[in-house]
């Protein structure tokens, strides 16, 4: 574990172009080191699909090992769609390392950097400013592996306890507040369907028993249709949101098609002691080995790792680290690097040449 400002981090490159932005990540790692006194140690560990076809597992016992001592987790995408368990659905170690640490917060930030295209009209005058916060252990999700099918039906059942919910609550409050401190406006939307369903009901007045601790928040209660409609229209009007899981799967999406894609998306799933940081984007083999992956998004989950890093352990440099990343990626896309996903010519190598230079 940690040592004053010394961090070990376990990287899980993955499948596809997981590897290929990985190698960025680490990169401007490395730079961060050379200038802000922080310390890293990468220790490099299998997990995806392409492990799973040479011995049957998504992961061996010695990566969960490796993830469990690191101080925090850098994941790169896993997992191929020609790669399939019995039951047919995809190999995912992410999926099944939030259910082994218990990481129920999937934090998924949406920011739109200047000069990067927004399919929002307005967008790049208003801006795009917010954070999904998707529970990331239970909802439609606790079945996963579980569900009974027949010639005739299929069912799969979605669990919310309390516990979770309450601790997933409290994590999107206090986020909230830390946004506010930032300057940010520290606004929580509850988003579910407690007008249809007993469960959400469940989660949403969970939700207002918390929000009474927590005063200074302004607060919002909204249904995911109708949220996934004001979403499209009016962005900037979010703050915070927190949801199901695959509410929170699907609107999390949304968002990261509101600046620029996936490519573009870091996200974290967070716990009470461990952490997960990887881009949102999947292994997308049809690009790979090409070199044209966007390496942004882990570049950006990197920078979410240190500001994670300086909560968890009170280094306050970390903090500081991350941001300057971030204002290295800005200053970047606003000097017009241009990645080919939005039809420029930009690839892996250039954007994290550039990205490295402005640090």
């Amino acid at each position: 574990m940690s040592a004053n400002n010394a961090f070990h981090i376990a990287v899980l490159a993955g499948d596809g172009i997981g590897p290929e932005v990985m190698a960025p990540a680490i990169e401007v790692l490395r730079k961060i080191e050379t200038k802000s006194g922080l310390s890293f140690r990468f220790t490099e560990a299998p997990a995806g699909a392409n492990h799973y076809l040479a011995t049957g597992k998504s992961m061996p016992d010695t990566t969960i090992k490796l993830c469990e001592e690191a101080d925090a987790i850098l994941l790169g995408a896993c997992g191929l769609p020609s790669v399939r368990y019995p039951d047919n659905t995809e190999i995912a170690p992410q999926i099944e390392l939030r259910f082994i640490f218990d990481l129920y917060a999937g934090v998924r930030p949406a920011r739109l950097i200047p000069g990067v295209p927004s399919p929002i009209v307005g967008a790049d005058q208003r801006g795009i400013d917010l954070v999904v916060i998707r529970e990331s252990t239970e909802g439609l999700f606790a079945s996963m592996g579980k569900g009974v099918v027949t010639h005739e039906e299929a069912r799969e059942t979605m669990v919310i306890t309390r516990k979770t919910s309450e601790r997933l609550f409290e994590f999107s409050f206090r986020l909230a507040e830390r946004r506010k401190a930032r300057g940010k406006p520290g606004a929580l939307a509850c988003v579910d369907k407690a007008n249809v369903f007993k469960a959400f009901a469940f989660f949403r007045g969970i939700f207002d028993e918390i929000a009474k601790r927590h005063p200074e928040v302004k607060t919002d209660r909204l249904y995911v249709d109708a949220c996934s409609a004001m979403l499209v229209k009016r962005p900037w009007d979010f703050d915070v949101m927190v949801m199901e899981n695959m509410f929170g799967d699907i609107v999390s999406d949304i968002t990261a098609s509101l600046i620029g894609g996936l490519g573009m998306a870091p996200s974290a799933d967070i716990g009470d002691k461990y952490a997960v940081f990887q881009p949102c984007h999947g292994t997308a083999p049809d690009i790979m080995g090409q070199g044209k992956a966007n390496p942004t998004g882990m570049i950006l989950s990197a920078a979410m790792m240190l500001d994670w890093l300086a909560d968890k352990h009170g280094v306050e440099g970390a903090a500081e680290a991350g941001e300057t990343i971030e204002r290295a990626v800005d200053k970047v896309y606003a000097g017009g690097l241009k990645p080919m996903e939005f039809g420029g010519s930009n690839g892996t190598a250039d954007i994290t040449k550039a990205v490295l230079a402005a640090l």
